[in-house]
């Protein structure tokens, strides 16, 4: 172990900034995930007296975060950035310190920790001082060994992130075939085109929140009662429970013309317009809001399940709701566009076989995505063991 300071000196390259001319600026993210190049500023609209300029390999600390982690090694596409005197850099002694050995140890729990005791107390605002960093001590062995190790954790970190994409691309792809089969499954309904009004009990706008002429304001929520469903928790797979918002239930009764009912259709009006999950028995009772419609069907004539699997994947729908909000100020629908959606609606039995075969699909995507978040979180706890076994000599 070696103190930082017998491997890394302090370096500047001042320069004044002058107004008319752009300054690429560098940034470090938090718990060792790197620089980034922030967005250019103008010379003449920093308030620094001067601005010192990076060099690939270059060791740039963010004062105020390196205790959570907010170090890194500069990479060559960010060479020629500029950091401010928050910003302090140090150049690695290349003879003894290999710059990619020191890239991982800014990523290990043992270093955020030094990096937050030697913050502490620093005029009260913990801040990390250079002198109080090039303190820090970090594992050494000899030069060809870091070069060896750092190589080592390398292969190992791309296998790693290769592992993460496949995942994340079979789950893609699941969802795709799902899609698609989804899509041709609708275009063999052969019946005539009718207005989804057809079937409508219901067709309501969600609460409207705000400070202007709002049913909910920021006051209104709290942190149990009964549930308000947000854009976010609608999904195509679902309703997802995740972020739930809060009112209290005498606040929830004076808006009970905006309580969802089993088997209602949710449809997202603005953002992802025409996302939309139909309402399970666990969520009968909650409210939703002004980003959502309600969409309550005659559940004796048409399946909602069905008419979800349509606005999902009917290309008679897609063409539709694309046309109603192209050229829009602001990308959205009513509750008239909605009503007025293009279905081909079959008899119950054939909606009933449609539904049960595509909801199977879902189903087994569903489970794909759960041993995909499973594995996930060993594939995160895969790294930070490698990183540990390497900088105890045992990789």
């Amino acid at each position: 172990m070696v103190q930082i300071r017998e491997v890394a000196v302090p370096i500047e390259r001042p320069e004044t900034p002058m107004p008319g001319q752009t300054y690429r600026q560098i940034g470090v993210r938090l718990w060792g995930q790197g620089a980034y190049e922030r967005e250019p500023i103008d010379g003449g609209q920093t308030r620094y007296a001067t601005l010192s300029r990076v060099k690939a390999d270059d060791i740039i600390v963010n004062k105020i975060w390196a205790r959570n982690g907010s170090v890194a090694v500069v990479p060559a596409v960010l060479a020629g950035c500029f950091g401010s005197g928050e910003f302090p850099t140090f150049a690695p002694i290349k003879e003894k310190l290999y710059p990619r050995w020191f890239h991982w140890i800014t990523k290990t729990s043992d270093f955020w920790q030094q990096c937050d005791e030697k913050s502490q107390g620093t005029s009260g605002k913990n801040r990390i001082r250079p002198e109080q960093f090039l303190s820090v001590e970090i594992p050494l062995p000899p030069l060809a060994e870091q070069q060896r190790i750092a190589a080592r954790i390398e292969e190992l970190a791309r296998r790693v992130e290769e592992a993460r994409g496949l995942r994340r691309e079979a789950v893609e792809e699941a969802e795709a075939l799902v899609n698609v089969t989804a899509r041709q499954l609708l275009a063999e309904v052969d019946t005539p085109i009718f207005e989804l009004r057809e079937w409508l009990d219901e067709n309501r706008n969600g609460i409207q929140t705000g400070p202007f002429g709002a049913q909910l304001g920021a006051d209104d929520f709290v942190e149990s009662g009964v549930p308000v469903v947000t854009i976010g928790n609608v999904q195509h797979s679902g309703l997802m429970t995740g972020n739930l918002k809060y009112v209290a239930p005498e606040k929830a009764q004076s808006l009970k013309r905006f309580q969802m009912k089993q088997g209602d259709l949710l449809f997202a009006r603005m953002g992802t317009v025409g996302r939309s999950c139909v309402v399970p028995a666990s969520a009968e009772g909650w409210l939703y809001n002004y980003h959502i419609i309600r969409v309550a069907l005659d559940s004796s004539r048409v399946e909602p399940r069905y008419i979800h699997w349509a606005i999902r994947a009917s290309a008679d729908t897609e063409n539709y709701l694309a046309e109603k909000i192209r050229g829009a100020t602001r990308q959205g629908v009513n509750s008239d566009i909605v009503g007025s959606l293009p279905c081909r609606v079959p008899t119950i039995p054939e909606q009933r076989r449609i539904v049960a075969y595509l909801d199977g699909l879902q189903a087994r995507v569903d489970e794909l995505r759960r041993l995909q978040a499973e594995t996930q979180g060993e594939l995160d706890a895969l790294l930070p063991s490698v990183l540990a076994k390497a900088f105890a000599g045992e990789l």
